[in-house]
């Protein structure tokens, strides 16, 4: 018999609501997901409430939720929403008798773990399926960089771990790398990785290569930047965005090459929404060269296979997984 549960995936903006069935195999099914903005909404109680009438009246007793921050403690809340979620009081204010809550991006670790080879493409390294067994390093540029690592023994099972691994110090390569990281030092009295391999680091990129051309700085948002970068001439793109996206491709292959070697991983993976946007940039970028230019180790680097997920709600489909993990 199968298990139906709400699978739920919350950050600052959005709150994604799915209903999902686990089968007795431990198969995962997801509905059309519900998009709710956080900003309509008082409480994830009234968001879920509301998510219960565009279901039509009750929803299952099971539950599974990722959130975009951390998860521990009697009371969780937002960096970028009001809302506040106690899990001890799942029960009584959603009727849920079951339920599991995770940080987001170990929702993305368990969609990697259970997703089929249908979801992911290659991206570096040999074109082969993922090893069943060993570490698999989970990164995913968006608004952040999210880290984490999937242990899988051999036999199936798997653990997950969520890390920070985004706030590590950034490692420039060269003297491009060198001024970017001059600009941000002006700014911040330390520079993480995230502050280039994320979705806003490419705003900074773009002007620490403006400044190096000695050209007036226009003021242009990141989602701007990304569309001019990867639109090309002929699609009315601008040549010093694309440098801008090209050199943010060339400082994730060194990131994720870093990652990799400090977990110890047999394989990697490239997730979240920004990576599944820029795919075929990725492809066609020095992306795959810098992710094994670590000297000495440049063979064992070239021998990971680097993939994709291109899972359309990985946080969703994780949430599910883990909560089958847990439960069933």
């Amino acid at each position: 018999m199968s298990t139906p549960i709400v699978t739920v995936d919350i950050g600052g903006t959005h709150a994604r609501f799915a209903l999902a069935e686990i089968g007795d195999g431990g198969t995962i099914t997801l509905s059309e997901p519900e998009t709710l903005h956080t900003k309509d909404h008082a409480s994830f109680q009234t968001a879920w409430e509301h998510f219960a009438e565009i279901k039509g009246g009750k929803l299952p007793d099971a539950v599974a939720i990722a959130i975009a921050g951390p998860v521990g403690g009697e009371m969780i809340r937002f960096t970028n929403n009001p809302w506040v979620i106690r899990p001890a009081l799942i029960p009584e204010k959603l009727g849920a008798a079951r339920y599991t809550v995770i940080n987001d991006f170990a929702a993305v670790g368990h969609a990697v773990a259970r997703a089929g080879e249908e979801f992911f493409i290659h991206l570096a390294g040999p074109d082969k399926p993922l090893p069943g067994a060993g570490t698999l390093s989970v990164l995913g540029p968006g608004t952040g960089m999210g880290v984490a690592h999937v242990w899988r023994d051999g036999t199936g099972d798997y653990r997950v771990q969520a890390t920070e691994g985004g706030h590590i110090d950034y490692a420039p390569i060269d003297s491009i790398e060198d001024a970017i990281l001059a600009r941000l030092r002006q700014r911040y009295r330390r520079v993480s990785a995230e502050r280039v391999v994320s979705g806003p680091g490419l705003v900074d990129i773009y002007e620490a290569l403006a400044g190096m051309e000695g050209r007036a700085i226009q003021q242009v948002d990141d989602k701007t930047l990304w569309s001019l970068g990867t639109s090309g001439p002929n699609g009315g793109g601008d040549s010093l965005a694309a440098a801008a996206v090209d050199r943010f491709c060339l400082s994730l292959g060194s990131f994720a090459g870093d990652i990799a070697l400090a977990q110890g991983a047999s394989g990697v993976v490239i997730a979240g929404g920004l990576g599944l946007r820029i795919r075929d940039t990725l492809l066609q970028s020095g992306f795959a060269s810098r992710f094994k230019a670590k000297g000495r180790f440049e063979g064992l680097m070239a021998a990971l296979p680097v993939k994709l997920i291109t899972h359309p709600q990985p946080g969703l489909f994780g949430a599910a997984a883990a909560f089958a993990k847990e439960h069933t």
